[in-house]
């Protein structure tokens, strides 16, 4: 089994600060969508500027980051709105670290978006939600991809025989609260950390009672972690027997919610649609891809599973999926113009819808 020892910084200048991988996916999907929108903008000639795709990348992107951020917060860690710390960010909404973003939060955030810049650029808003509907699938990928460099959104269990399980040393650090008795075979490991087997056991004895001691746990899991993501090979090898092999659900939702979504969408606007066909069915798509990717992902660990034994995740994208059925039939039976597919190069300029 692949143990998991991918560093979460592209570049480092000290310990806790460097350039990460989730950084710059970030940049390289906006990027990737630029170039991909400003390709289609002048080719469909749908009443989008190729000149000024660039502000509305930069709309797009604070729409995302604000979105879902937000949407982590509300929808999975509410808790973060009142927690604060006298050390940057001080905030727990700001603590991007702490969670991360949810893909749901982030969508609602790139409507907004799509609304204002339609409103002040006179386009129409289905055309540019169909727009950032193509391209978004290229941003989810590289996202995705980071989540599994960072070792985040682990998957399930996988079975003994499956041959692309991954483990995840990141698996520790939440022993503490959902398996404290594992953290007592983690004598040797501690050990090889600088942390005597009687030290560490001691501690865990104090672990309930004293705060400071617990700080101290939870920094010597962390210490474990970066010493596997920094090549210590007597760390990893004395931490893989403990640890339990996943699926790489990060990497099916790359092919699924990234490869897959967008080779579809990318092939039905071939020939012209109605205005709002494509985000439709990236709508219903998504949806049904990220339910069947939950499958084999781990459930938030402050929610768990719920009704149905079904994830937050998979209850966001049913509810999802009904919201696309009823914008498909809602925006196909308008009397727009259908806007040109990418193969074709003549234009028909669209109103504000």
């Amino acid at each position: 089994m692949y143990v998991h020892d991918m560093n979460p910084f592209a570049i480092q200048f000290s310990e806790n600060f460097g350039i990460r991988w989730y950084g710059l996916s970030y940049m390289i999907g906006f990027i990737c969508a630029y170039l991909l929108i400003r390709w289609l903008a002048f080719r469909q000639r749908a009443g989008l500027n190729p000149n000024v795709v660039g502000d509305f990348i930069t709309y797009t992107a604070i729409g995302t980051l604000l979105g879902g951020r937000l949407g982590y917060v509300f929808l999975y860690a509410p808790d973060l709105l009142w927690k604060f710390k006298g050390e940057f960010p001080f905030w727990g909404v700001l603590a991007v670290n702490e969670g991360g973003m949810a893909s749901h939060g982030g969508m609602v955030g790139i409507v907004v978006a799509c609304l204002l810049f339609a409103r002040r650029h006179g386009v129409n808003f289905l055309y540019l939600l169909d727009l950032v509907s193509v391209a978004g699938p290229v941003g989810v990928f590289f996202g995705r991809i980071a989540n599994f460099i960072n070792g985040e959104l682990v998957g399930r269990p996988a079975p003994a025989d499956f041959p692309w399980g991954v483990k995840f040393p990141q698996d520790i650090l939440t022993w503490p609260s959902v398996d404290f008795s594992q953290l007592r075979s983690l004598g040797d490991v501690a050990d090889l950390v600088h942390v005597p087997r009687d030290q560490w056991f001691s501690m865990l004895e104090k672990f309930q009672n004293d705060g400071d001691i617990r700080n101290q746990v939870y920094d010597v899991l962390s210490k474990i972690v970066s010493e596997v993501q920094n090549g210590n090979g007597a760390v990893k090898a004395a931490l893989a027997p403990l640890l339990t092999s996943r699926y790489p659900s990060q990497l099916f939702a790359a092919l699924g919610e990234g490869v897959f979504l967008f080779i579809v969408l990318f092939f039905l606007w071939r020939k012209g649609r109605k205005p709002g066909f494509i985000a439709a069915s990236f709508i219903i798509l998504y949806s049904l891809v990220r339910i069947g990717d939950e499958y084999f992902r781990m459930p938030d660990l402050q929610i768990g599973f719920q009704w149905l034994g079904l994830t937050r995740g998979q209850w966001l994208s049913v509810g999802m999926f009904f919201v696309g059925i009823a914008m498909m039939f809602l925006w196909m039976r308008s009397n727009s113009l259908n806007i040109p597919g990418w193969s074709r190069g003549h234009s028909i300029r669209l109103g504000r819808k």
